[in-house]
């Protein structure tokens, strides 16, 4: 008996060995400043990476998706919206994917009952772009890169209303989203396409969210119109997401900047509060202000299950 009782022991202690010193195996997916095409597991598709300068590979970082809009690339998103200069300042992971489905000379998200911009409705053999965007972070999280209670989300436009759809149905995996002219909380109602259909954003968890746009945007109108899938207001999406988040005050309309007012609702469950950026005279196009972004997700943790 106590001979097995010493291999059990033994045994024991080698796993405790293993499971250390794998958990203290430093990332190696990059060298610090710089931005690579990363694999991604299984999936058959890479994303660029941009890990920020002074990343130190033994310490897991945030990881912040940026989602490009709508026909664009991963690289043309990263470039536009300068995010990389903020993941240098405030230490944070960039990644910026391809969505899965071809269109031209770009890609459009694959939104499970939503037609792209080419009308067409994603069918059963287009890319899962919410499994391999998930695929992604239980990737870089096993490889000792990135933290996977601090991964956040945003995008442009068509990566906006992604960014929404994975609140919606990932909540478990994203710790606040950051959606730019492109926030929804679910499908239009069909009966009264003015307002959200609940049944179509079913969050797990409530979500934090800030959502940036311009009052002169026309393709998706923060009045409401637009593309059937934009059609109602900017303000029904932040009510909506409110409602899920059992917020209970909303928040005095106030001016951050001369071209800059913040909406929205705060006392919300575990801290998930709704907060609208909105630009005066903005058009459809990045109006994101990067370092109020980092600064609304960088307190924010998901939940551990």
């Amino acid at each position: 008996m106590k001979r097995w009782i010493g291999l059990f022991a033994a045994l024991l202690g080698l796993m405790t060995f293993s499971q250390t010193a794998h958990a203290a195996a430093p990332c190696g997916i990059g060298q610090a400043g710089a931005t690579q095409a990363v694999a991604i597991g299984r999936t058959g598709r890479t994303m660029l990476l941009h890990l920020p300068t002074g990343f130190d590979p033994n310490t897991p970082a945030p990881l912040v998706f940026l989602l490009h809009g709508s026909g664009g690339t991963g690289e043309k998103m990263l470039a536009s919206s300068r995010l990389a200069e903020a993941a240098d300042r405030h230490g944070f992971i960039v990644a910026a994917p391809d969505a899965g489905i071809p269109v031209e000379r770009g890609f459009v998200w694959n939104i499970p009952g939503v037609p792209t911009i080419t009308g067409a409705v994603p069918g059963p053999n287009d890319a899962d772009d919410v499994a391999y965007l998930t695929t992604a972070i239980r990737v870089l999280a096993d490889q000792g890169c990135v933290d996977d209670s601090r991964v956040y989300a945003t995008g442009l436009s068509g990566g906006g209303r992604m960014t929404s759809w994975l609140a919606c149905v990932a909540a478990d995996r994203f710790a606040a989203i950051a959606p730019v002219v492109g926030l929804r909380a679910g499908n239009p109602r069909k009966d009264r396409p003015e307002e959200p259909d609940p049944a179509t954003c079913r969050p797990s968890r409530p979500m934090p969210v800030i959502a940036f746009a311009g009052d002169a945007d026309t393709t998706n109108p923060i009045q409401g119109g637009g593309a059937g899938y934009w059609h109602y207001t900017m303000h029904a999406a932040e009510q909506r997401w409110a409602q899920i988040n059992g917020c209970t005050q909303i928040r005095d309309t106030r001016w951050v900047s001369d071209t800059v007012y913040e909406e929205g609702y705060a006392a919300c469950r575990d801290g998930a509060d709704v907060v609208g950026r909105i630009t005066a005279g903005g058009g459809h196009s990045w109006v994101a202000d990067n370092d109020a972004l980092w600064a609304f997700f960088a307190p924010r943790t998901r939940p551990q299950r």
